[in-house]
């Protein structure tokens, strides 16, 4: 069944409404229920025929034949019943509809278990009552002249999966503040730069093993703090300097007098304590902040919101100006769940269900294919995607070697894990975030070790850390991808690279664009993530790898999808394999991004079924419809490429921008000071005109200009205001950089660009809001 996009839906909806809405109240039910029934169904692009049934018979009986079915006992009809996905009970108008749910309901108990509906409604022509079985606590109530609106409810119908995704716990976003706030303070004391990032990352890690029995007593750290500090914090940082050497070395390599509570803490290895850091200078309030950090749970708090952590510490300006935003959980999940773990968990449940001849030596057949995966992430961040799908990977690594082992009991289970982190590569082009991806994969490959000891009831840790990922700090854009991992061995290349649209690039950015895309015309307006998508397709060619990328919207709208898509689809052979439509942006960090994404899978292979996740609104959980091809513009579509024109296509005015003052605000008035202006000098009634812009426009704001075009210069000169908002455009018209701006000194008492239409015309907003 092809699936119709939401915005059809909803206009099949409205027709629907109209066509039903005169009906008479004392319709009679039998003589219309089933065409009401047909063009209800219709709304979402199906045909009655070859899914529904009328009047389905079910008996009430407890008695079954040699098939399961129900014999003998009362009989009952159902009006309208789709197997598995819903029953409609229509009622003539003003009759109970909960007494036609409790009906129905009757009815669908009698099912086999397989064609037990989704959904019940109820239903009077004019009224509707939605009863989700899947949730019951779920029961909606509406009219039918608000059935546009609820749509979403029968998603299901149209063909589409509810897809469901993990909240965040809060109090991450509480841990990434309070690190926050010991950055701010060792920053404002002057330790900055390298130190200050590599300071911030081994707390990181003393306050994660703190909670998590990498130190082996718990609390350890905090106590050594509490007790062998002054209040005052003056010798913490000397304090924590002996931790962080301790931490450095091997056992048989300490003093033998060293001190006992530092004695406690273990070998860690792995680089992360190696280098000499400057030592930091601390204050009671300082102390006050690490103290505050160190009573919270680390235990319960995910490594991946670091990247949360990472926006609570970064300079707000300098990370827009890097396009940074930190992807939550949910958002990852989108990704990696089409992109390979769909098909990982698909296929081990299908061994899991052979015979058990061959099943073990396929399921240690699965096992090794797992820990050959190797995964780069080109714009990795904190590593949050790195994170979550090592996670991932280490979860279904326990699950498989719990079907393998069965009852088996085991002395050792080290050798038998073997998913590591070591299969994890990543290019990020600041220290500090490079830094913090490298330590969380190996906090959650603590975490699930110890998933590993509960599921095997054998304690496994990994300590100390002998296996690293390859975190490597540089430009994606200019490093060979294949120094950092050889595409022969690559399996999965993911992420989410930096939104930057052409207008927020900085002189590095626009030369990086330019670099990337020499030669390809029109290259000027592509944002900075297109960068990401032509390197990975060229690394991939003669590839099986698969990439996935979130990515802003707009390179799969308007002027950027004919630039990039036909480069990377027609000579480098790209093939959409699923995507993610618009959606909004969604993080748990400080200073949420404010914008709209899609996630996008490629290769050079072509999958047999596609996916698209469609989204009735930009705020709701994406449904999974099915494809026969993924165009440009992520819809199921032939592959076509609208191009610019500078002309209509018919006979029709010609579309321009209005009149842009170029005036620095001079030549504008709000509505209070148009009012002073005519009080004061009722000459300038004639000057001032209404002056919209796309805000005024959209929400009835009132804006005034000075329009000069015109006016006699002799009664310019009669009024003071008026001369002295000249002189100020003037000036600043001859401050500017731009020589066409300078020129428009000359004057000043116009708007620099005059597109005043002579007619009536349409406005239309260069810019508008979600609402």
């Amino acid at each position: 069944m092809a699936v119709l996009s939401w915005n059809e839906i909803r206009s099949r909806a409205h027709q629907f409404v109209n066509g039903w809405k005169d009906s008479a109240p004392n319709e009679r039910e039998k003589a219309n229920a089933q065409t009401f029934e047909i063009e209800f169904l219709k709304i979402f692009g199906v045909d009655r025929k070859k899914v529904a049934l009328f009047e389905h018979e079910v008996r009430f009986s407890t008695e079954k034949d040699l098939f399961g079915n129900a014999v003998g006992g009362e009989r009952g009809y159902i009006d309208l019943l789709w197997k598995g996905k819903i029953i409609i009970e229509m009622k003539t108008p003003g009759k109970d509809l909960d007494k036609a749910f409790e009906q129905a309901k009757a009815y669908a108990i009698t099912l086999p278990q397989d064609e037990i509906p989704q959904g019940i409604l109820s239903c009077d022509f004019v009224n509707f009552q939605y009863y989700d079985l899947t949730d019951q606590a779920k029961v909606e109530r509406f009219t039918l002249a608000e059935l546009p609106e609820k749509v979403e409810l029968f998603a299901h119908l149209a063909g589409y999966k509810d897809i469901a995704y993990q909240a965040v716990d809060p109090v991450d976003i509480k841990a990434a503040e309070h690190m926050g706030e010991l950055h701010d303070a060792l920053l404002k004391n002057g330790y900055t730069g390298h130190e200050l990032e590599m300071y911030l990352v081994r707390l990181l890690f003393c306050l994660f093993a703190d909670d998590t029995g990498i130190f082996g007593k718990k609390k350890l750290f905090f106590e050594y703090i509490m007790q062998r500090t002054n209040v005052d914090g003056s010798d913490l940082a000397l304090h924590l300097g002996m931790i962080f050497d301790t931490l450095n070395k091997d056992i048989p390599a300490r003093l033998k007098n060293l001190d006992e509570q530092l004695k406690a803490f273990p070998y860690i290895d792995g680089g992360l304590f190696e280098e000499r850091l400057e030592t930091a200078a601390f204050n009671s309030d300082m102390r006050k902040t690490l103290l505050s950090c160190c009573t919270l749970d680390w235990g319960r708090i995910k490594p991946e919101i670091f990247g949360a952590m990472f926006q609570s510490v970064k300079d707000k300006e300098k990370r827009r100006a890097l396009g940074e935003h930190y992807t939550s959980e949910t958002n990852i999940l989108k990704l990696i769940k089409p992109l390979f773990l769909d098909d990982l968990r698909a296929e081990f449940e299908k061994i899991k269900a052979q015979a058990p001849g061959g099943r073990k030596h396929n399921l240690l057949l699965f096992h090794d294919k797992l820990c050959c995966l190797k995964f780069l992430d080109p714009a990795c961040g904190c590593g949050n995607f790195l994170v979550v799908s090592y996670r991932e990977l280490r979860l279904l690594e326990i699950e498989v070697l719990k079907e393998v082992l069965g009852d088996d009991q085991l002395f050792d289970i080290e050798p038998m894990i073997r998913v590591n982190v070591n299969q994890f590569y990543g290019i990020e082009i600041e220290e500090f975030p490079a830094r913090i991806a490298q330590t969380a994969l190996w906090l959650m490959d603590h975490l699930m070790n110890t998933k590993a000891s509960a599921a095997f009831g054998k304690y496994f840790v990994r300590i100390p850390l002998t296996a690293s990922p390859s975190i490597v700090i540089g430009n994606a854009l200019t490093i060979d991808w294949e120094t950092i991992v050889s595409k022969t061995e690559l399996s999965y290349i993911l992420g989410n690279p930096p939104f930057v649209g052409k207008k927020e690039q900085i002189d590095r950015q626009k030369s990086e664009v330019l670099q990337v895309f020499n030669g390809v015309k029109g290259n000027g307006v592509l944002d900075y993530v297109a960068c990401w998508y032509k390197r990975a397709a060229l690394y991939i060619q003669g590839s099986s790898i698969e990439a996935a990328f979130v990515s802003t919207n707009s390179i799969c709208q308007g002027e950027q999808a004919p630039v990039l898509w036909p480069l990377l689809m027609n000579k480098q052979h790209i093939k959409i394999n699923f995507a993610h439509q618009t959606f909004k942006w969604s993080n748990e960090a400080r200073g949420k991004a404010a914008v709209h994404c899609v996630i996008i899978g490629f290769s050079v292979t072509d999958w047999k079924v596609k996916k698209i996740y469609h989204y009735a609104t930009v705020t709701g959980l994406p449904n999974e419809a099915t494809a026969n091809q993924i165009n440009a513009y992520l819809v199921d579509g032939p592959t076509i490429f609208i191009t610019s024109l500078s002309a209509p296509l018919c006979a029709v005015p010609v579309m321009c921008y209005g009149s842009m003052p170029i005036d620095d605000g001079h030549l504008i008035l709000s509505e209070e000071e148009a009012a002073f202006f005519i009080e004061k000098e009722p000459v300038t009634k004639g000057m001032i005109r209404p002056y919209y812009g796309g805000e005024e426009f959209i929400n009835n704001k009132k804006r005034f200009c000075l329009w000069l075009d015109g006016i006699p210069p002799e009664k310019i000169n009669k009024s003071k205001l008026v001369k002295e908002r000249i002189e100020q455009t003037r000036v600043f018209r001859m401050a500017s950089g731009r020589s066409a701006t300078n020129k428009l000194a000359d004057i000043p008492s116009l708007f620099g660009e005059i597109r005043q239409p002579k007619t009536d015309y349409l406005i239309v907003p260069k810019v508008s809001s979600e609402n």
